[in-house]
């Protein structure tokens, strides 16, 4: 059977490390990105700071108390996106089948590439050493045959990591893989899936279509394949683009307004640039989601007469949807913001009210 040759690239703890790179003054110190201030939340840290327990998302007063010479600096997304662009130029020396999940990752599909090298390790060390030369970061790559596997292994050696996962290999990585490993598997289930008595892929790989479907929905049929290691999604840099949107799913739940509003600031900042990114310039419709601890999902959604192309009011509209009633005792574990509702402004359509679906 042919397989795919896939890369994962992973800029390693990457708007700290911008940080660094341009003051360096900060270099070899405990870095966090975001609000110093008792509501605030960390959005990312240097590896310096995680030697500490700091890490994203992480309430800032918690980061301090861990870290108490945590150096807070915040968030510069113009500079993100401008290192970026360089990086993905990068990507595009190498081949088309680019899809971009963020500004610091993305997956490659070099099974045909435009140097004509057949190593996608090969390529994978030359992407990182580019990025390195031209920017001044450092990257982790991941190489296997689909997407699960080589995402997993690009977290496998970081920082400056370089893991492969080979079709012959795959097997026995999966079966000895802790749970907590899987791309796609958030703490809670893994906690879930543990106190069921599953701990690796092995354990994992024993349950029963039937049985996984049932304890977990529709999820289920996802971690009977990844288990095996099956993944049958493809690259997709090019599609019909009915919508555009960042998520993040969080290591420990949230719960405090404050810091929502920051993950969704975050979040729909990188919502905008994807969208800037797409072909589509049309948007009209601005929707957050959210996804409970108890995996229950709502959305709330805004559509405007007028076409969205401003990032700073898109921003301001996606934190106006967030609102009190929408808290929860239980803890919100994923947040998505996004873009949809494509049409010409010569096409008119009535805006709609706030609308929220279950």
């Amino acid at each position: 059977m042919d397989h795919h040759k896939i890369i994962h690239i992973d800029m390693d703890a990457f708007y700290a490390s911008v940080e660094q790179l341009d003051h360096s003054e900060l270099r070899g110190k405990p870095v966090a990105v975001g609000g110093n201030s008792q509501r605030g939340v960390v959005a990312a840290a240097s590896y310096e700071a995680r030697k500490f327990g700091v890490k994203s998302a992480m309430p800032s007063a918690k980061a301090a108390k861990q870290c108490p010479h945590l150096i807070f600096v915040p968030p510069r997304f113009p500079r993100y996106k401008e290192l970026s662009n360089q990086i993905r130029e990068v990507f595009f020396e190498y081949t088309d089948l680019v899809e971009p999940l963020s500004l610091d990752e993305a997956y490659l599909d070099v099974t045909e590439n435009k140097i004509g090298l057949n190593s996608a390790t090969l390529i994978a060390k030359e992407i990182k050493q580019k990025i390195k030369e031209r920017t001044g970061l450092i990257a982790s790559a991941g190489i296997s045959y689909n997407k699960f596997l080589a995402k997993t292994a690009s977290d496998m050696d970081k920082p400056d990591g370089l893991y492969v996962i080979l079709p012959d290999t795959a097997e026995d990585f999966v079966a000895s893989l802790p749970v907590h490993r899987f791309h796609g598997i958030g703490k809670v289930t893994a906690e879930k899936m543990v106190k069921a008595g599953i701990f690796t892929g092995k354990d994992l790989r024993k349950k029963t279509l039937e049985d996984l479907k049932l304890r977990y929905g529709k999820s289920g049929q996802y971690y009977y394949n990844i288990s095996r290691g099956v993944d049958t999604r493809s690259v997709q840099p090019v599609r019909e683009t009915k919508s555009v949107s960042a998520e993040r799913t969080f290591e420990d739940n949230l719960y405090d307004m404050a810091d929502i509003r920051t993950e969704i600031d975050r979040i729909a900042h990188i919502s905008f640039d994807r969208y800037k990114r797409s072909k589509a310039s049309d948007g009209h419709t601005i929707t957050i989601k959210l996804k409970y601890a108890d995996f229950r999902q709502i959305t709330r959604s805004k559509t405007l007469e007028q076409r969205i192309n401003e990032e700073v009011p898109f921003v301001d509209l996606a934190l106006s949807l967030m609102t009190e009633d929408l808290l929860n005792d239980d803890g919100i574990r994923l947040i998505g913001v996004g873009i949809s509702n494509f049409r010409k402004d010569e096409e008119p359509q009535k805006p709609s009210q706030l609308t929220l679906e279950f």
